[in-house]
């Protein structure tokens, strides 16, 4: 029979309330999340990156040369006539004929297998390095192969997404869309982002940092062209009164080192709280312990962005950064410290915003597409079920404040082919209770009394009505993974509105017409 005990009642009427309560701030002015539109809605900012990887295969095949280095000195030592990076190789020419067999051997170490270094369609599994070796010139050539190249095209340009995500999505910016477009280009789209510039420096920035040591000694002329000592740069400091600073080239702590970053206040103004992870800590705390006195550079893609003087030794593996940081600029700073040193440096090579002009249009188009239809289901319901058509449509106004609910408490975004989702949701929602209804009608043909028609109905039509949905809701799945951008906002409207077209054409709408049989005791049914 249509029997609803107390506890079932009372989770439906939860389930409802929630979905408004989550709802309201899409429609009044009370305070919560709202759902977050996309950049086809409301506008942001549209930009294309290029990787430098030109420079990535340069600092790879420098690399090599000094890995080459290393091992010549090892004993018994090699002495070399010749090492440098010439185009696209790096050409060693061995001092004595006597040692080029030695030479070669020892070279063989730096060809690594790419990958899992699993065995290819040669049969033989690829390496990082290919040798060139002429014994009347007394020259080894180390060239990266094809395979390299790939495998150092790919990292990177993975490693620069992920690295990307994390800073967009640090900063506050909801659902950003990054995808790889072609070899060497990241596309990077940000819904509602008013200041693209922002994006482009939060993105582009290297971000590599170390701490260094000062160099007061140096005499650093105003121009900062002065000649410096062997293992010692001048580097442009972000402060007016000493632009330039003479600093140590070895870095006493890397930037990698780092576990946190983090902006906050200090004797009221910004700074940048840090620490490092236990590597990082005892270096640190080493070469602070012994520098007592002198300053050390934080320095930012060659920048140093401050210069304060050790006053004591840092044990402890935290610190903060100092300097004329506002609000914003230390957050942005402790954004790109946390997400990490991007592999490459990136180029601005398409720069489009995405007024919001275009997304209030879709908005409203949309929004009349939805109006339409609704008013159109809802009439049809009333025209072909009577009653029943009220309690429908009741079901269908819940199931779209359910799916506007969902979507502002899971905080996802809302597309132009996420509408089209819902617009699709609202006309399966009522293609249940069409099942529902029409086996009820059946029933009551037949000379079923009407709880009989109506508990007949429901339990006979739920079968088709589960194998059309779980249906429905697979493909929506496959959608969300393999698809991206557009397609997976379509896939996320669509998931959210099977499930709550489910709930209210099954259980609400079928608790109204047991209140409503319980209440008047209908000797026949208006349907």
């Amino acid at each position: 029979m249509l029997y609803f005990s107390n506890w079932k009642i009372g989770l439906i009427a939860a389930v409802s309330l929630l979905g408004i309560w989550l709802a309201l701030p899409n429609f009044t002015g009370v305070p919560g999340q709202t759902v977050n539109l996309g950049l086809d809605l409301q506008g942001g900012s549209h930009l294309v990156f290029e990787v430098d990887l030109p420079g990535v295969r340069a600092e790879r095949l420098d690399g090599l040369s000094q890995e080459a280095t290393v091992l010549f000195r090892q004993q018994p030592t090699i002495p070399t006539a010749a090492n440098a990076v010439i185009g696209e190789e790096v050409v060693i020419r061995v001092a004595r004929s006597d040692d080029m067999e030695d030479a070669y051997n020892r070279l063989q170490s730096l060809s690594r297998p790419i990958g899992d270094g699993s065995i290819g369609l040669t049969g033989v599994a690829p390496r990082s390095v290919s040798f060139i070796r002429d014994d009347a010139e007394r020259t080894i050539r180390l060239l990266l192969t094809d395979a390299a190249l790939i495998d150092i095209r790919d990292r990177t340009i993975a490693q620069s997404i992920e690295v990307i995500r994390r800073r967009i999505d640090a900063s506050g910016t909801t659902e950003p869309t990054i995808a790889r477009q072609g070899d060497e280009r990241i596309l990077v789209q940000v819904p509602g982002e008013s200041d693209p510039q922002r994006i482009i420096e939060l993105v582009g920035t290297t971000a590599r940092m170390t701490f260094r040591l000062v160099r007061s000694d140096v005499a650093v002329g105003a121009d900062g062209q002065a000649r410096t000592p062997p293992g010692v740069e001048i580097l442009q400091q972000d402060d007016l009164s000493e632009p330039f600073i003479a600093v140590e080239r070895r870095a006493m702590v890397s930037g990698e080192n780092l576990t946190y970053a983090g902006s906050t206040f200090q004797e009221g103004q910004p700074v940048v709280e840090f620490r490092f992870d236990t590597t990082g800590a005892a270096a640190f705390g080493r070469v602070t312990a012994d520098n007592v006195g002198r300053r050390f550079a934080v320095v930012l893609d060659d920048i140093v962005i401050s210069s304060p003087r050790i006053l004591g030794p840092i044990l402890g593996g935290s610190g903060i950064i100092t300097g004329n940081f506002t609000f914003e600029s230390a957050y942005d700073l402790a954004v790109l410290l946390q997400a990490g040193a991007l592999p490459a440096e990136l180029t601005v090579v398409e720069q489009r915003s995405v007024g919001p002009g275009l997304g209030q249009d879709s908005i409203d188009k949309g929004t009349i597409a939805i109006v339409i239809g609704f008013i159109g289901v809802i009439i049809f319901m009333l025209a072909a079920y009577s009653m029943f058509g009220v309690f429908s449509n009741l079901a269908l106004l819940l199931n779209v404040t359910l799916i506007l609910g969902a979507l502002s408490g899971l905080q996802a975004t809302l597309t132009l082919p996420g509408i089209a989702g819902i617009i699709l949701t609202i006309g399966m929602a009522v293609d249940a209770n069409v099942l529902i209804y029409e086996r009820i009608r059946e029933e009551s043909r037949n000379g079923r009394a009407p709880a009989n028609a109506i508990e007949k109905g429901y339990s006979e039509a739920l079968s088709a009505i589960l194998d059309a949905n779980i249906t429905t809701l697979i493909a929506a799945g496959v959608l969300y993974m393999l698809g991206a951008g557009p397609v997976r906002g379509f896939a996320v409207t669509l998931g959210i509105g099977i499930i709550t077209s489910v709930f209210t054409a099954f259980v609400f709408s079928r608790l109204l017409i047991a209140m409503w049989v319980k209440g008047l005791k209908p000797k026949k049914l208006p349907i």
